[in-house]
């Protein structure tokens, strides 16, 4: 798609704010960044109701000013990782690893043989998801890394160039099929990100906090036809100010029956993504309306909470 003039605008934003961030060290820039990420919460009120319906159904337990706390910190955390975000084309690999523990589960992976064979990575908007992926790269994993196109294209390049300058071969969703098994045949590992219910993507309703939510099948798919393990891997944000990166195995069913065996695989992945949401609320990217889209026959108090009225 050809650039348009708000394109180029935001584009010319993206890269002065970038400039100006390098000249300063990283605790301040993610400050800033978090400062910046408050003022859509308040006073800007950007899908704020959204965000605080969603974590009032996700944590009943939460008073109003419960709720409004951990809003306000899941805004701070979108703004610091955009912060990231614009930073990471800038750092050497050696500084890319300082931002992580050094203690990790990258052991999981090796157990796998992630060196020796291709397997299938999934990871969801929680943490730093981009750096998870680029922190893989920098230890070496080869992957093929799945992505949608954004709706700015000059934003889509820089954005790409970075994953690729990190070591990720970036694959565009319409490409994934033919991508991913020419990969496969490398040896390259195949990164999904499957947390978000897209019109038009074959998914499957499985529970996420208790309420139907639409989940794209691509990791199960992926797997089966693969034979090839399912890791759940996210970067998450420690009270050192460092990363740690966490990977889990997730059970791929094999029962014979391939539709239920999907169905209840992206049950596993999502219930592995749900487990660590519960353990870092505030770094989720609670801004997506998750459950928009649900079967007809959800149950009236399980039903898309954005759009409820308040009380219920």
């Amino acid at each position: 798609m050809k650039p348009r003039l708000r394109h180029r605008l935001e584009y010319g934003l993206l890269r002065l704010v970038t400039f100006v961030l390098r000249l300063v060290p990283l605790s301040f820039a993610r400050r800033t960044g978090q400062a910046i990420g408050r003022l859509g919460y308040s006073p800007l009120g950007v899908r704020r109701t959204t965000v605080e319906r969603q974590l009032a159904a996700a944590f009943p337990g939460l008073d109003a000013d419960g709720v409004a706390a951990l809003a306000r910190q899941s805004y701070a955390n979108l703004g610091r990782l955009a912060i990231e975000l614009a930073l990471l084309p800038s750092m050497k690999e050696e500084g890319l690893r300082a931002l992580f523990e050094a203690d990790d589960d990258l052991h999981v992976l090796e157990a796998l043989g992630v060196r020796e064979r291709a397997l299938v990575l999934f990871s969801g908007h929680v943490g730093n998801w981009e750096l998870a992926g680029a922190y893989l790269a920098s230890r070496g994993i080869r992957m093929n890394a799945v992505v949608r196109r954004m709706a700015n294209p000059l934003f889509d390049g820089f954005l790409n160039r970075t994953r690729s300058r990190v070591g990720m071969r970036i694959v565009y969703d319409s490409d994934a099929v033919r991508e991913l098994i020419r990969g496969r045949k490398e040896g390259r590992s195949a990164a999904l990100m499957a947390d978000q219910g897209v019109l038009g993507l074959a998914s499957t309703f499985v529970p996420f906090f208790g309420r139907p939510a639409k989940t794209p099948r691509g990791p199960a798919v992926f797997a089966m036809r693969f034979k090839a393990p399912i890791v759940f891997v996210a970067a998450v944000l420690q009270p050192s100010g460092k990363y740690r990166f966490v990977a889990e195995e997730i059970v791929v069913a094999d029962t014979g029956d391939r539709d239920a065996d999907i169905d209840t695989t992206v049950a596993n992945f999502t219930a592995a993504l749900e487990r660590l949401v519960r353990r870092y609320p505030d770094q989720y990217f609670w801004q997506h309306r998750r459950w928009k889209r649900q079967p007809p026959d959800t149950p009236p108090a399980l039903r898309d909470p954005v759009t409820q009225p308040v009380g219920n």
